[in-house]
């Protein structure tokens, strides 16, 4: 049999005649080069500005207003709270609150007016390397430029001596900015999301293809019963995986575990079984499990590109935040990173926490009412 393009041009027709009838193809064919336009062409910014910072001033002066002018007209830094000790910018930092600490020491403008080159700290959150670099590599001339106007007249001397000031600078949890300590700990979350919805949201939709559905609904079981039973082997799938990579993470990459390990298994727990849940939502929508696969990916874009995995959380506009505060692995690797990299308890997690928890169960409430309506 010879080639025939009137034969080719039938076949043509007919698979465009298919994927015209589906919807969700068309919609992955459009959706996804479009959320990747918008998402790589406004969300992602390699060079985040304005980043929080708390500042303690424990000589206030004139020299110290001057430092926090600077600061404050600064493209790269925020002062959000100015803290009356070490101490308490610490915990500021200790739970992310902050990016950044600028301590102004005691008796910084005696000894600046003597020549004595006194010491400015900053202390920087270095458990993701990449997002405040080019702020700390500024530093060191916005204190200069802020001081400008103060060494003057009798100071002159002190403007052209060499330094003036010192500036030290802290890379807190990852003094040496080792990019593992920030990408292996978010690798347990991509990894996690990417398996469990993968999984899940074929576990209806494979009933369906199989034939088994009517069996399955013709069993004297209520709907919670067959959701928990279908996701609960999920559940020791992920704790397996979860296992496997905390392992290679301590022995492989030498990533330090400093704090609680329950505490980490909890939030572990509730983050598989909020994967799962979207997962089975998926599922009970989709008629194929094609269909529940490009779902997922509508899911699996935004979680890794809007969560700081990828790309410094804050240097996205608010709209992108927004959204990436709805995701769940967003949360969970603040936890991940808290817990492992700065030894957190359960009340620095705290405001990580609950809203991981209202997912879990807003996700666990749709998914059983979503499968349901496919009973119904």
């Amino acid at each position: 049999m010879r080639f025939s393009l009137l034969r080719v041009r039938a076949i043509l027709i007919k698979e465009y005649i298919q994927m015209r009838r589906d919807r969700l193809t068309l919609a992955m064919i459009v959706g996804v080069p479009v959320m990747q336009l918008f998402l790589f062409g406004f969300a992602i910014n390699l060079d985040p500005k304005h980043l929080p910072t708390a500042l303690t001033i424990e000589d206030p002066g004139a020299f110290s207003d001057s430092i926090t002018a600077g600061l404050m007209n600064s493209d790269y830094f925020r002062v959000v709270r100015q803290t009356r000790s070490p101490a308490e910018a610490r915990r500021l930092l200790d739970r992310g609150t902050v990016s950044f600490v600028v301590n102004i020491p005691a008796n910084f403008s005696r000894d600046l007016v003597r020549g004595a080159s006194p010491t400015i700290l900053l202390e920087a959150d270095a458990t993701d390397p990449a997002s405040g670099s080019r702020a700390v590599g500024a530093f060191q001339g916005l204190i200069e430029n802020a001081l400008r106007d103060d060494l003057k007249g009798p100071l002159a001397a002190r403007a052209a001596a060499s330094p003036a000031f010192q500036v030290a600078v802290h890379e807190r949890y990852n003094p040496e900015s080792n990019t593992q300590y920030n990408v292996v700990p978010g690798l347990l979350g991509v990894i996690l999301t990417m398996t469990l919805v993968l999984m899940t949201s074929m576990a209806v939709t494979r009933e369906r293809e199989r034939g088994t559905y009517e069996n399955l609904l013709a069993m004297p079981v209520r709907p919670l019963e067959i959701m928990t039973g279908k996701i609960a082997p999920y559940v020791i799938v992920g704790l397996i995986q979860s296992a496997l990579i905390l392992v290679a993470t301590k022995i492989v990459f030498a990533v330090p575990m400093l704090g609680s390990l329950t505490l980490l298994s909890g939030a572990l727990l509730l983050f598989i079984i909020a994967n799962l849940a979207v997962g089975y939502t998926f599922s009970t929508v989709a008629k194929s499990q094609l269909q529940a696969m490009q779902m997922m990916v509508f899911f699996l874009l935004p979680s890794i590109l809007l969560s700081g995995f990828v790309f410094p959380f804050r240097g996205m506009p608010g709209w992108a935040q927004a959204l990436g505060e709805i995701m769940p692995i967003t949360h969970f690797l603040r936890i991940v990173r808290g817990v492992m990299l700065k030894a957190n308890g359960f009340a620095d997690v705290w405001p990580q926490f609950w809203p991981l928890a209202l997912f879990t169960a807003a996700a666990g409430a749709l998914a059983l009412a979503r499968f349901r309506r496919t009973l119904d």
